[in-house]
């Protein structure tokens, strides 16, 4: 692998980190707080080694990256973008330890929205503002963003997305994939205006409004409220924020076919279909099971019902109930949520809807072929066979994460954290969900996990936004050879 090129990169992407740290102090200037300095000191250290790394690699251009090289950029360049976007945190004394920040702004990234801020409206407006456009940036991929926008990466920028895009099969939108990359922010983009402009109109400031549409179209989560949504205390804002989870939690290539003027691409697309069935499905369950035993009105139960199933599936991570307090049952659909997870192509997490279709359907045509042993089957998605190859790649995923959700889980007890906390703590940070059940319920955090456990969880945090393969491959040797 040609290490100068791919360290030329991640310093480029070092420095747009660094040029994005600049929204957050107009944000501090404007309120005069105390984020002004650590973000002019985390600035200037985040470009001044972005600019270091880029001028001392420098190498002749290139029109080719490598499918090892891809995957290496992708990797090492999230790591080094959650260790600087981490400093503001540290710098100015919100976190104590570093492992703390680096927790904080890895979830941010990630998506994953789990904090360990004991009370976050104490910490500085441009802080929390870094906070949301880290989850922003981290939504739709930085390294998408930067195939979009800097030709330094040529046509090579194919591995980068392919790498980059939580999806079992990327949609390329566009012959060239800056083209692709350029159209989904631009979406991404107008939706994120919508979602403000409509908060605004429920009585949010424009403060609130954009820093949680920042984490609600990257299905993040993290608010600048110690309470969540439920601070608003608003079912017009609960509406807002539900419509806006579910669109983030569908294929963002169908959201550019319909702005094309393709009305039923919605209905006519197979896992969408299968994705809000489950999210109505789901909601009608838990809405049906709180009723009553917890709401003592059908309006209350469909309201937190459908706000909880939809920011868990989603993996968004808001919250506007104590779900701990629900009946067993709801508490189960919703950890469930956490791995079935929002659609491909989406800013989601957990396992994907469409992964799971598939696996249904594979498992199907197992059955079937016992009943019917010399038929020849295919597996097909909207009359289109899916090739054995992306298959056998879904399955690997699927054993993946499990296993790796199993041994984290070991791991996470046996550093003293109880069982429940473990399994819940896992599911949310693999599948990027934020809040989970235990010590890290929804009323709760991530302060009290041991040292260890927190860079354990930092792990799982970057394997699920990276769809694992990304992660692990690294740590094969032949990946290394030549």
């Amino acid at each position: 692998m040609r290490w100068r090129y791919i360290l030329n990169i991640i310093g480029i992407l070092n420095i747009f980190l660094g040029i994005s740290m600049v929204f957050a102090l107009l944000w501090g200037l404007y309120y005069q707080d105390r984020s002004v300095e650590p973000l002019l000191k985390s600035m200037g250290i985040t470009l001044l080694s972005g600019l270091v790394l880029y001028l001392f690699t420098r190498a002749p251009k290139t029109d080719y990256i490598s499918h090892k090289e891809g995957m290496a950029i992708v990797a090492i360049g999230w790591v080094v973008i959650g260790f600087f976007s981490a400093l503001p945190f540290y710098i100015s004394g919100t976190f104590d330890f570093f492992v703390d920040a680096c927790f904080e702004s890895v979830s941010g990234f990630t998506t994953t929205g789990s904090t360990v801020m004991t009370d976050i409206e104490v910490v500085a407006k441009g802080l929390l503002f870094w906070r949301s456009l880290i989850q922003w940036l981290g939504g739709m991929g930085i390294i998408v963003l930067s195939v979009a926008i800097l030709p330094f990466l040529g046509v090579g920028g194919m591995q980068l997305y392919k790498a980059e895009v939580p999806s079992p099969v990327p949609d390329k939108l566009k012959p060239r994939i800056r083209d692709t990359a350029m159209i989904l922010w631009k979406v991404y983009a107008l939706i994120s205006l919508a979602q403000v402009i409509l908060l605004m109109l429920g009585g949010m400031s424009l403060f609130d409004s954009v820093c949680h549409t920042f984490t609600t179209m990257p299905t993040g989560g993290f608010s600048p409220k110690n309470a969540s949504i439920a601070h608003y205390n608003s079912v017009y804002i609960d509406m807002v924020v539900i419509f806006f989870m579910l669109l983030a939690g569908i294929n963002f290539a169908l959201h550019y076919q319909f702005l094309r003027g393709k009305p039923l691409i919605f209905w006519k697309d197979s896992e969408c279909r299968f994705f809000l069935f489950t999210a109505l499905i789901l909601t009608a369950i838990v809405s049906f099971n709180i009723y009553d035993s917890v709401y003592k009105t059908i309006g209350q139960a469909l309201r937190y019902g459908s706000f909880q199933v939809v920011s868990i599936l989603t993996t968004t991570g808001y919250a506007t109930a104590d779900y701990e307090q629900w009946p067993a049952f709801s508490q189960l659909i919703l950890l469930l949520c956490m791995f079935i997870g929002a659609s491909a192509g989406s800013t989601g997490g957990g396992m994907k809807c469409l992964r799971v279709m598939l696996y249904l359907k594979y498992c199907y045509r197992e059955l079937f072929s016992l009943i019917h042993p010399r038929s020849i089957t295919q597996i097909k998605i909207q009359g289109k066979p899916i090739p054995e190859d992306v298959m056998r790649s879904i399955l690997g995923f699927l054993g993946l994460y499990v296993g790796l959700f199993a041994v984290s889980t070991v791991l996470l007890a046996w550093l003293g954290v109880d069982l429940v906390t473990s399994l819940a703590a896992v599911a949310a940070t693999l599948g990027n969900i934020g809040p989970g059940l235990g010590m890290v319920g929804p009323m709760d955090n991530f302060a009290q996990i041991p040292y260890l456990g927190k860079w354990l969880l930092v792990w799982c945090m970057l394997l699920g936004r990276l769809e694992i393969y990304t992660v692990i491959i690294l740590l094969v040797p032949e990946f290394w050879r030549k």
